[in-house]
């Protein structure tokens, strides 16, 4: 299975399955399915109506909802359209950013020549030599298409999850799971050989980066940034 890892906004690293190229034509498939069976509808709607006159314009209000429809699925259900919700994937950001509206705009102009010109011809050739589930589309937007499901993300705390727990020093945003790596490490080092002067140079180095402080111990201080880190980031996703 090919994963990728995006680091999120809150610098946590986490690894996504892509979505096979089975996945997308599967998704792609639905999406069809979803467009005939609705222009069956309307078409039906149209004729019970029966419009006299504008011919040319009734065709061209037929067709113009699904020449807009993978974009507009994607502006609004945050990188899906219908196959792709139906498949579990989505369109993701590789910088770990949430894709703009000017990224969605991207992949649908490409769509044109990736899969409308070419019958899917291109968008097949370049996610196969790709392998970061990119069409020319994703290449051009900085985007992939992955598993909703997380694959794999690294959580070295093994803090446990609280479900009404309140944030204390959301300053903790600003560091890294390499940095809470150290701390952590660093903390257990100092309470274990009960090296107070190691703890305090910790609790200060902290305090300086995150610019605050604190009203408690050293010690609960640092197991507080522990905790804080690990619920600000425990349900991100990239």
């Amino acid at each position: 299975m090919n994963t990728i890892k995006v680091r999120t906004t809150q610098n946590v690293e986490v690894e996504y399955a892509i979505a096979s190229v089975g996945d997308r034509i599967l998704a792609y498939l639905v999406d069809g399915a979803v467009y005939v069976g609705a222009m069956i509808i309307l078409g039906m709607v149209i004729g019970l109506l029966r419009p006299s006159g504008g011919g040319g314009l009734w065709g061209v209000l037929l067709v113009l909802p699904f020449l807009f429809y993978h974009l507009l699925f994607e502006i609004f259900l945050s990188g899906q359209s219908l196959g792709k919700r139906a498949m579990d994937i989505k369109v993701i950001k590789l910088s770990g950013q949430a894709p703009s509206v000017g990224d969605y705009l991207l992949r649908w102009v490409f769509r044109l020549l990736d899969i409308t010109l070419s019958s899917g011809f291109v968008a097949l050739i370049t996610l196969v030599v790709n392998g970061r589930g990119q069409r020319l589309g994703d290449l051009a937007a900085g985007t992939s298409v992955i598993k909703t499901q997380v694959y794999h993300r690294r959580n070295p705390f093994q803090v446990k999850l609280e479900e009404e727990y309140a944030i204390v020093f959301p300053e903790v945003a600003a560091l890294t799971d390499q940095d809470m790596a150290l701390i952590r490490k660093l903390l257990h080092k100092a309470i274990q050989n009960q090296n107070e002067t190691l703890l305090s140079r910790i609790s200060e180095r902290v305090q300086e980066v995150l610019e605050i402080r604190p009203e408690m111990t050293d010690r609960d201080f640092l197991k507080t940034v522990i905790k804080d880190y690990y619920h600000l980031t425990a349900g991100v996703e990239a």
